[in-house]
């Protein structure tokens, strides 16, 4: 069993910059941060491999947001840069033990998630 602790969630002004964690109890072999709004589907934001850093972006936050990893690998961040009003939404960080891939089907462990409120 994987534990997954999202923090880091705040309300801030557009344009801000605001970075989110997510420590777990043990590296996995992916990690992943998804968002959603109430109402909407969850949508993939980022991932990262736990062995080279690998990562890959979903084209809506390409160049604002950085996914990286502490070098135990337990813990991943999420910096988010020139933050709009629609990113406002629930983040969840997300762990796979065999995949490292967009789908959030994939994922066996999640968080519980952090709220990221961006004004205008």
């Amino acid at each position: 069993q994987v534990r997954l602790k999202e923090s880091g969630g705040a309300s801030v002004q557009a344009g801000e910059s605001l970075r989110i964690s997510c420590a777990a109890s043990v590296a996995t072999y992916c990690r992943a941060w998804f968002r959603q709004v109430p109402g909407k589907e969850r949508e993939f934001l980022a991932r990262i491999y736990r062995n080279g850093g690998t990562v890959r972006y979903a084209d809506s936050v390409q160049g604002r947001f950085t996914i990286s990893q502490d070098d135990a690998k337990t813990t991943v961040f999420l910096a988010m840069n020139s933050l709009k009003p629609e990113d406002t939404a629930v983040y969840y960080c997300a762990a796979s033990v065999n995949w490292c891939v967009s789908d959030e089907s994939r994922y066996d462990y999640w968080g519980q998630g952090t709220q990221v409120t961006v004004s205008s």
